[in-house]
């Protein structure tokens, strides 16, 4: 009897074993394609339809913990398509709509998979800082022109990396930064040492971009992050060690900015893009002043005016993901895109503090996707494919917890596919 149930449980080892490994590797290649958005549809986007189709046949679980997530993203696509009826032509609306909802399921495939699999987490983490040095060093390449044609990596002047503009590139770099960032802080001298070089790429990468806004979200996730961690941890050596850390941390990001402004041509770009208000935000229809007119506008029509046409209007878009949402998915579309956040915000700070494996990977996010809800202010961000990254990550780690509270004891655990 135990001749024949040896190799049947060898096969079945070998076959998890394999499923493991086949289901790694579609999330990390997802993940490094991420960083290459220079033309669309990106080779991330056929590679996703591809990816989230296969694995739907194959068994995509819906979780009923991160159903309010689903069902909110749903709502928000429909007001889309609501106010899409209120378009005299379409033009490219139909595909921008397609996208939006083409991104709503890849938030909901990655809050099923690192769910279903908690073990991708690393895997999503670790490949995202593969796909951000990468991206960061062909920018960092292409801002100092260091090969013939490395000119295709910059917009403007800036470092713009893979990326087709360099205020989506800087805002991608942020998330691995901090992991980054957080290893140092809390791991081993050997993983410090480890994380220190590629943190100094991505750094650079950030501040090349010469993008405020991911200055600002760079700067707020890390303060976040600090504190977090402060108030984590009650013992005085630890964080005493998160105080030293920090100090050695910015001295090294100041060390880097300043040789970096030596370099002919950075200090004055960074003079000119430091300041608060630049002359495309406050001109007479500049993006402050559109704020006023696309409010007026969306009162004067709930269903929404149809995706791109204000900024046909207007010469530009809103720039406010806030005026986006009324103005192109209108009050319904709104209604549920505000409910989402309010809704992420609240489940993920409930659950930032509790020793858990998987605390880690939803701190880190967690104060990217907060600084990314400010970020939205001054930036239409509903079609950046990382951010629908982090909606996941966050969904999937609240899914993780009811299932763990709802474990009969916590003992159940060390057999179970919670752990990490």
């Amino acid at each position: 009897m135990s001749a024949v149930a040896d190799p049947v449980a060898h096969r079945a080892a070998v076959n998890i074993k394999l499923t493991g490994l086949i289901a790694s590797g579609s999330v990390a290649l997802a993940i490094l394609l991420s960083g290459f958005v220079l033309h669309e549809p990106a080779p991330y986007d056929i590679y996703m339809v591809a990816l989230v189709g296969i694995w739907a046949l194959f068994g995509l679980k819906l979780s009923r913990a991160a159903a309010p997530m689903t069902g909110l993203l749903v709502l928000f696509n429909i007001g889309g398509l609501i106010a899409m009826t209120q378009m005299a032509e379409l033009a490219d609306t139909p595909l921008y709509l397609a996208v939006s909802v083409f991104l709503a399921f890849t938030a909901i495939f990655y809050a099923s998979v690192a769910e279903t699999r908690p073990g991708l987490l690393p895997v999503i983490f670790n490949a995202y800082v593969v796909a951000a040095v990468a991206t960061s060093l062909m920018g960092i390449a292409g801002y100092f022109n260091l090969f013939p044609g490395a000119e295709v990596f910059t917009r403007y002047g800036r470092a713009s990396g893979v990326f087709q503009d360099p205020n989506v590139f800087g805002p991608f770099l942020v998330l691995p930064a901090i992991w980054l960032l957080h290893g140092l802080m809390t791991g081993s001298p050997a993983r410090m040492m480890l994380a220190a070089l590629p943190l100094s790429v991505i750094a650079c990468g950030i501040f090349l971009s010469f993008s405020r806004g991911a200055w600002g979200l760079f700067a707020v996730s890390v303060v976040l992050m600090v504190g977090l961690l402060f108030l984590q941890s009650d013992s005085g050596r630890f964080r005493l060690k998160i105080v030293v850390m920090t100090v050695a941390a910015v001295t090294l990001l100041i060390a880097l900015a300043l040789i970096t402004l030596q370099i002919p041509g950075v200090a004055d770009m960074l003079s000119e893009r430091a300041r608060l208000a630049q002359d495309y935000d406050s001109a007479r229809l500049g993006r402050f002043a559109r704020y006023g007119i696309g409010f007026m506008v969306a009162l004067e029509h709930p269903p929404g005016i149809g995706p791109l046409v204000f900024g046909k209007i207007y010469g530009e878009d809103t720039h406010n993901i806030w005026l986006k949402a009324l103005l192109d998915y209108g009050w319904l579309g709104f209604s549920a895109y505000l409910t989402l956040t309010i809704w992420t915000l609240a489940a993920g700070f409930r659950l930032i503090l509790r020793n858990r494996p998987w605390q880690p990977y939803l701190l880190c996010a967690y104060v990217v996707y907060l600084g990314h809800v400010g970020l939205g202010t001054f930036i239409d961000t509903d079609h950046w494919r990382h951010f629908y990254l982090l909606l996941g990550i966050i969904w999937a780690i609240i899914a993780l917890e009811t299932r763990y509270q709802n474990q009969p004891s916590q003992g159940d655990l060390d057999h179970g596919e919670l752990r990490l």
